[in-house]
């Protein structure tokens, strides 16, 4: 499937349909390199949280979960405790999976370790594409893979310093949202836009 024609007269990426909210989403946030530490937790705990989930269910429920969890601070994450996580099962607005809530309070103590003891966050994860987005050139959403070699490799990172939900796939999905690969059709408005941003 290649790239969709919208009544503004621009090609996108077909995944976010015609539904308004989606697409503002791919015009706006997916695929904008993101270096900012705090940002990239919240991104990838997102991910965690949307497995076996489409994406839209969890896009619409963000704001819900920035309240549940105190922003996606870390520190704040990082002292939760079993009431705590008592309470979260009962929000109505999130995702009330168990694994998923602890998972986020282990990773969130795991990206503090990383804080205090280096390389920072953002430094460790940028590492692996070289500091730069990394530009595919696909032409139709059958080529784009679920997961690539440097998805495996941040994910075992990841895994062996206590991150949960931090599989290949989840991880390859967090590449694509934050910009470490830009990963729009060729022929979506998107991709030249960021390639020109990233110098490339």
């Amino acid at each position: 499937m290649s790239s969709l024609l919208h009544s503004d007269g621009l090609h996108r990426c077909p995944w976010p349909g015609q539904d308004p909210f989606y697409v503002a989403y791919h015009d706006d946030e997916w695929g904008v390199p993101e270096y900012d530490d705090r940002a990239l937790y919240e991104k990838l705990m997102l991910d965690g949280f949307q497995a076996g989930l489409s994406w839209i269910t969890i896009l619409r429920k963000r704001d819900n979960f920035r309240r549940a969890f105190d922003n996606f601070e870390p520190q704040k994450i990082a002292r939760y405790t079993p009431k705590k996580i008592e309470k979260l099962m009962l929000d109505a607005g999130i995702v009330r999976n168990r694994q998923k809530i602890e998972g986020a309070v282990n990773s969130a103590r795991a990206y503090l370790d990383i804080m205090e003891k280096g390389p920072g966050f953002s430094a460790l994860l940028w590492d692996f594409v070289g500091g730069a987005p990394k530009v595919n050139t696909f032409r139709s959403i059958k080529q784009v893979p679920a997961e690539t070699p440097i998805s495996r490799a941040m994910s075992k990172e990841l895994a062996g310093r206590g991150f949960k939900f931090v599989g290949p796939t989840i991880v390859y999905a967090f590449m694509q949202a934050t910009g470490m690969v830009n990963d729009h059709l060729v022929d979506c408005y998107r991709h030249e836009h960021l390639t020109e941003k990233s110098g490339k």
